[in-house]
């Protein structure tokens, strides 16, 4: 398994209870580290992970910020009004499954790597690339890695992430790069992450708050720890192009740097986006552009008995929470197609299978997480309202605010 992220620690631990199957996780970093913010396990994910160990199940369930359960949805960002509501919890409830939630990145991986036996993830070792081994040299995988170092198994799953060198060596293109198959998605993030006292604590999962051309989330990660997302439709690589907007002193209570430069972004926004941005420092704030792939439907996912998962083929917008998910699911299907696997010459054919029953669904979502960004950036604005305090009046009755309120 090349990658040590979500997707491979949840495939390792699917696969270690496969009938004589030996498992090794090639991982780049040399050590792990606490690194990386809250991850959302939607139900999907939570009933995928307690099927698989019910005791690393009940492990994270004692991490969990269940958020399922509390009131999320999407909120007008001028007039701070409730557009729409989901109901997260009825759905998990009727079909027996656990409550959507989040938990710290790190604390997910160091229960996930607990949970292998001694040895079985290998660190400092990269997959650069692979080539197939003939018959009579064995048959099956020689994944290379960086020190040059070569590991040969009978299958090789690329669970290495957006910028996969598996999935390069697969479709024969560039790791990263214009040549790579990802593309910008025309986005960028600011994300920010620190204690606050939200007036909706224990109340409110996530809010995502929709205006004109852009928008603002904010999500509840447990123990007075909030998270919040701006996303602003961009030409990549504003980070360092437009550092010289950044106001460079305090605005409105706000820090300098990139807190006042969102003051300014979000003027007339809600006051909770204000006053979220204003507790929020400027080295508590990352800019990342966001990039994804198109719906894999025509590049391929396998190769002999090397095949790929999670963000290496089906990279995606954050808009759905369902990345990681994703990748569960691709491991929960790998796991349960080679369990089937008695002779090595069936590997092929059991990861076609694996890319039969993963292709519609995970295109879907990766399709619905990039219009979900488009529709609410490009489509979205202050829905159109007919206010009769003080008088009969029309607020916002352009084409883009009607259709705004039609669409809710």
């Amino acid at each position: 398994v090349a990658g040590a992220g979500v997707g491979g620690l949840a495939l390792a631990n699917a696969l270690k209870q496969v009938p004589n199957s030996k498992i090794t996780v090639l991982e780049k970093t040399s050590v792990f580290k606490r690194f990386g913010g809250p991850i959302q396990l939607a139900s999907n994910a939570m009933m995928n992970l307690k099927n698989l160990d019910s005791a690393m199940f009940d492990q994270i369930e004692a991490k969990a910020t269940w958020t399922g359960n509390l009131t999320n949805g999407i909120k007008d960002g001028i007039r701070d009004e409730w557009y729409a509501m989901f109901d997260l919890k009825t759905p998990a409830a009727e079909r027996g499954m656990p409550y959507t939630c989040v938990v710290e990145r790190p604390d997910l991986q160091d229960i996930m790597l607990k949970s292998l036996p001694e040895g079985m993830v290998q660190n400092a070792a990269s997959v650069v690339s692979y080539e197939h081994q003939p018959t009579e040299h064995g048959g099956g995988v020689l994944a290379t890695l960086d020190n040059g170092e070569k590991v040969h198994g009978d299958v090789l799953i690329g669970a290495d992430g957006i910028w996969s060198a598996t999935r390069a060596t697969m479709h024969q293109n560039e790791v990263r790069g214009d040549e790579s198959g990802a593309t910008y998605s025309g986005y960028t993030v600011y994300a920010g992450e620190l204690t606050y006292k939200a007036p909706d604590n224990g109340e409110v999962g996530y809010k995502v708050y929709i205006g004109p051309n852009q928008y603002f989330v904010v999500t509840d990660i447990g123990k007075g720890r909030y998270q919040w997302y701006a996303f602003l439709a961009k030409p990549v690589g504003t980070a360092e192009s437009e550092k010289d907007l950044k106001p460079t002193e305090d605005l409105d209570g706000c820090a300098a740097g990139n807190p006042a430069y969102l003051r300014q972004r979000f003027e007339g926004w809600s006051k909770d986006i204000h006053d979220i941005i204003r507790a929020t420092r400027d080295d508590e704030v990352q800019q990342r552009d966001l990039y994804d792939r198109p719906p894999s439907v025509s590049q391929p996912w396998t190769e002999g008995s090397v095949a790929l998962l999670g963000d290496a083929i089906h990279a995606m917008m954050p808009n759905l929470g369902q990345g990681g998910c994703q990748a569960m699911e691709d491991a929960v299907v790998i796991a349960e197609e080679l369990g089937h696997v008695t002779r090595r010459s069936q590997v092929p054919e059991a990861l076609e299978r694996y890319k039969g029953r993963r292709l519609i669904r995970s295109a879907a979502v990766q399709g619905l997480s990039r219009f979900a960004s488009d529709i609410i950036i490009r489509g979205f604005d202050t829905p159109a309202k007919i206010v009769t305090d003080g008088g009969l009046r029309l607020e916002n009755f352009g084409y883009a605010g009607v259709v705004t309120r039609l669409l809710q």
